[in-house]
């Protein structure tokens, strides 16, 4: 299951990605329009900074911005750095240590099988793609 943490960081990329216009834009705004609390944004932004994702500057006109452009953003990217590793079974997760058994396991294929679905999923997803979506406001889950 995606959490909190997980939707509220795309939104707020997504945010970034639908007001860009060059200058760094404060996280108070982003709040504001998300209706997010700026402490919980706050918790959200130093793995997105110290993943590349975004660039921020202190003081009078600082804030944030995107690094790359929305198309180079792909939603697992987003997803795998808040929520961590999205594997359905502690045997698939990173650096999990071998499944003793795994060779006569009858769910491992069905476990496997769901993991890639949800990866090439999220993956053909990017921030662009949602700004491109068509939409009834400026909701977004």
């Amino acid at each position: 299951m995606i959490s909190t943490k997980g939707r509220y960081a795309i939104r707020i990329l997504l945010d970034l990605a639908e007001h860009n216009n060059g200058a760094y834009i404060p996280m108070k705004e982003v709040a504001a329009r998300q209706e997010i609390s700026l402490k919980y944004i706050e918790k959200i932004m130093p793995s997105l900074k110290s993943a590349g994702l975004i660039a921020s500057v202190h003081g009078i006109g600082g804030g944030y911005r995107l690094t790359r452009s929305p198309d180079q953003y792909t939603l697992w990217e987003i997803l795998k750095l808040a929520e961590g590793d999205l594997a359905p079974v502690s045997c698939l997760q990173d650096n999990a240590q071998p499944c003793r058994r795994a060779a006569e396991c009858r769910t491992l294929s069905v476990w496997e099988g769901y993991y890639d679905l949800t990866r090439k999923y999220f993956s053909g997803i990017t921030l662009a793609d949602l700004m491109n979506a068509p939409h009834g406001g400026d909701y977004v889950i």
